[in-house]
């Protein structure tokens, strides 16, 4: 009896760990809603793991219950297969904390399958319209440039290019953790997800390049707080940059800078240009106040001061 189709992920998927920082990462795009829950397994300075085709979802935790106990990736895949009399149904890959990969191809995976190991990584994939597929991946994840998020996102594209999976495409998913074995679970550098989508693949770009941006400012708030002043709005400038639209960015930024009299004009700079044409301007600015009500913003006078210099200079 065959699974319900909401069992088969068949897909194109990538894992890897980057050699200069230590982090791990999953990325996958299938013609099935919300991928992202299924097929990438990952924990901060253990490993990571891919879980598709006719998925055995288990594989997953287990394989990452291994990993922390010290036992190889090649060693993981040989025991998960070892375990599971429906193995060559099966297609999964794994990378370990030390960059050691092992990956498995079931006999009976639908074509066209195939699943390449390179340094690092291990590119996947079954039901492809191509049996190019593979080995696109793993040129485009070698000679991309970029942190690991972005050469994952291009193997993905690279996939697509060659056609993909024969029913076309639905739901993506990419997902980086650090390299550090003491960050919490949960933890993620990356945890994006594309559910149900016409063009997954443009739309997990997009959410790549806004988490990026977050993660920018975030750094930015880093340098304030250790006192580099000027490193710091330049970083928060490129995250500005980067995601124009996201107004979270120009006002928490603001918000960062108004607690210290001698930046409110530079918090006025950032934040007014972003609210001049926002439709929720005054909900904005009561938020503002809202902050000083509760403590966030606490140099007493800190919101009055900034909202009359943007009335100001209007």
């Amino acid at each position: 009896m065959i699974p319900h189709f909401t069992h088969l992920f068949s897909t194109y998927s990538i894992v890897a760990r980057d050699s200069q920082t230590g982090q791990l990462g999953v990325a996958v795009q299938t013609h099935q809603m919300g991928v992202g829950r299924v097929v990438p397994w990952l924990l901060p300075g253990v490993g990571a793991i891919a879980t598709q085709a006719w998925t055995n979802i288990s594989f997953g935790p287990l394989g990452l219950a291994m990993l922390r106990e010290g036992v190889a990736a090649p060693k993981v895949v040989q025991a998960l297969v070892a375990s599971d009399a429906g193995a060559h149904n099966r297609q999964f890959a794994v990378v370990d904390a030390k960059g050691a990969v092992g990956a498995w191809t079931g006999k009976n995976t639908i074509a066209q399958a195939g699943h390449h190991i390179g340094d690092g990584y291990s590119a996947q994939a079954n039901m492809m319209s191509s049996a190019t597929v593979v080995d696109a991946m793993a040129r485009a994840f070698e000679n991309a440039s970029g942190d690991l998020a972005a050469r994952m996102m291009a193997a993905l594209q690279a996939a697509q290019r060659e056609g993909g999976d024969i029913r076309g495409m639905q739901s993506a998913a990419l997902k980086v953790v650090s390299g550090n074995l003491n960050d919490p679970s949960w933890s993620s550098l990356f945890d994006l997800r594309v559910d149900e989508h016409a063009a997954p693949l443009t739309e997990l770009a997009r959410l790549l390049r806004l988490r990026r941006a977050e993660n920018m400012d975030n750094k930015g708030l880093d340098l304030l707080k250790q006192g580099q002043l000027d490193r710091a709005l330049e970083v928060w400038a490129e995250a500005r940059a980067l995601a124009p639209e996201l107004e979270e960015l120009p006002f928490w930024q603001a918000v960062a800078l108004s607690d210290e009299p001698a930046d409110i004009q530079t918090a006025r700079e950032i934040l007014q240009p972003a609210l001049n044409k926002d439709p929720r301007r005054d909900h904005w600015l009561d938020l503002l106040n809202r902050l000083q009500d509760c403590g966030i913003i606490q140099r007493p006078g800190a919101v009055e001061e900034l909202v009359e210099r943007m009335m100001n200079d209007e």
